[in-house]
């Protein structure tokens, strides 16, 4: 029953991201600064750290989660460059830019919201103790995936149907991961491999789509004070809550 009730807790969080993302569409460029603040400090405060912390404890090579991390980023990179897009949509929505490629990112983030719920479950199996830090790690950052994800579908011309409809998904996902973890335990291993290619992933939308976007407007020197509070914030998050 706890595990059920913390990721809900995890999923409510993404939602309420979501629709913040949603309600402040005329900010969309602020919002993308402050978004690739989130996503540079989700991978550097949460991810990498639960990556190192996993290859010490099982004794893992951490070759293979930076080849993952590697592979991700080269993914995304290649998934931009060779998406089919007929010559009118790429007119109409300009370069780097196309709703298919703000529902690879939804479709990514479901599965990186999925094995949320798996760690907080798997996580109550060592201890409650653990169960509950990893919880509210996975919570604390849930609010900043709901709105990234939300804020780079809007950037990327996703219509707001289908948006809420992905939202959905990313917020069903945590019950689904915690519910499944009742059944069978995910390898450390894997999961540190996984990590490592979603914030390879990730780390490449921050730098290639949401940091030229959001500095390219006039007010840049506002941009760049929100992606640093939003590296600040998650920072204070993964440290302290």
């Amino acid at each position: 029953m706890i595990v059920f009730l913390l990721t809900l807790a995890a999923s409510a969080a993404a939602l309420v991201g979501g629709y913040t993302a949603i309600k402040s569409q005329k900010w969309l460029s602020v919002a993308l600064a402050l978004t690739a603040g989130l996503v540079l400090g989700l991978v550097m405060f949460d991810l990498l750290p639960e990556i190192f912390d996993i290859v010490q404890t099982q004794k893992l090579d951490p070759v293979w989660p930076m080849i993952a991390m590697t592979a991700g980023f080269l993914t995304f990179h290649l998934f931009e460059k060779f998406v089919p897009v007929h010559e009118g949509s790429e007119k109409q929505y300009g370069p780097h830019r196309h709703p298919r490629l703000g529902v690879a990112r939804a479709v990514a983030l479901s599965g990186h919201s999925f094995l949320d719920g798996l760690s907080i479950g798997v996580a109550f199996q060592v201890s409650t103790a653990v169960g509950l830090a990893v919880a509210l790690a996975v919570i604390g950052h849930r609010f900043a995936d709901g709105f990234d994800t939300t804020t780079f579908m809007l950037f990327h011309k996703n219509k707001l149907k289908h948006i809420k409809r992905w939202l959905a998904v990313v917020v069903i996902m945590p019950v689904a991961g915690g519910l499944v973890s009742l059944t069978f335990s995910l390898s450390e291993s894997v999961l540190a491999i996984y990590l490592g290619f979603f914030a390879g992933l990730i780390l490449y939308i921050s730098a290639s789509n949401l940091l030229p976007q959001a500095h390219a407007k006039e007010s840049s020197n506002k941009s760049f004070i929100l992606t640093f509070l939003g590296v600040i914030f998650m920072f204070v998050v993964t440290r302290f809550v």
